[in-house]
């Protein structure tokens, strides 16, 4: 397993074909300061360029935080100006996540909160463990949330259901997060990284030239009309038919063999 850091509190660690984005800034519970924002894009924009990384796992080196939102004791010392300045940034890291090529899963436990629960909605899959506590408290301390929660919630359980839960600013408890769709697999505390990384595995182990399109025609198709989303399948689909991916994968079915994924 190799491992690289990205500044102080970033690291990514390759499992194979699987990219483990690990947040390390346990001191502070990860909370997302300016300096760790920057890393997070950093690392992303590496991971994105980087054909060997089949699947991006987002895990956390805190045993009772994957992270818990911004940096508010930084932010304390902003000035209006200071704000300004690091809204990019910000919003770097988290555009970053959203925007990988590859699937992506985020391993939760413990708090998941404003921003930190943002990361995860970001990936395309959220494994969590029973001690996670998710939620959007922005308008709790007078803001709302900057990292696409606003946007990316509703898209995963309803406008109504995300009203409900940004506007009250609650916290939720890993069952009823499960029930409600907040989370995509509730495993057993302490086995989140484990299974996140499994999953990643499994999913790795199919084409990458299909992963990267079945992502590309999700995430573009969602939301429009069927007529517009079914072009925008066939797009995603013509960009994989003549591949040599898909080429290798009808030999390797022909001839009863694992697939050699030449990846273009």
């Amino acid at each position: 397993m190799s491992e690289e850091r990205f500044g102080e509190f970033v690291v990514v660690r390759r499992h194979g074909r699987v990219a483990e984005l690990v947040l390390d800034r346990p001191k502070a519970m990860n909370a997302v300061s300016t300096g760790m924002a920057r890393s997070v894009a950093d690392a992303c924009a590496a991971l994105a360029a980087d054909r060997d990384a089949r699947v991006v796992v987002l895990t956390s080196s805190h045993e009772r935080a994957f992270c818990v939102g911004a940096d508010l004791k930084e932010r304390n010392s902003f000035s209006d100006a200071d704000l300004v300045r690091q809204r990019p940034v910000a919003r770097g890291a988290y555009t970053g996540v959203l925007e990988l090529p590859m699937p992506t899963i985020a391993a939760v436990h413990g708090f998941a909160l404003g921003g930190g629960f943002e990361l995860a909605l970001s990936c395309d899959l959220i494994v969590a463990d029973r001690t996670a506590v998710v939620g959007l408290p922005e308008v709790s301390v007078g803001v709302i949330p900057g990292g696409g929660g606003t946007q990316l919630l509703p898209r995963r359980v309803g406008a109504a259901r995300a009203a409900e839960l940004i506007f009250s600013a609650r916290r939720v408890e890993a069952v009823e997060a499960a029930e409600l769709g907040l989370v995509d697999q509730l495993v057993d505390e302490g086995r989140d990284r484990e299974e996140a990384l499994a999953l990643g595995a499994r999913i790795a182990a199919n084409s990458p030239v299909g992963l990267r399109a079945a992502k590309r025609a999700l995430r573009l198709g969602h939301g429009l009309d069927l007529r517009a989303g079914l072009e925008v399948e066939d797009a995603a689909w013509r960009s994989v038919a003549f591949s040599g991916d898909r080429a290798e994968g009808v030999a390797a079915f022909n001839e009863k063999r694992e697939p050699q994924w030449p990846g273009e």
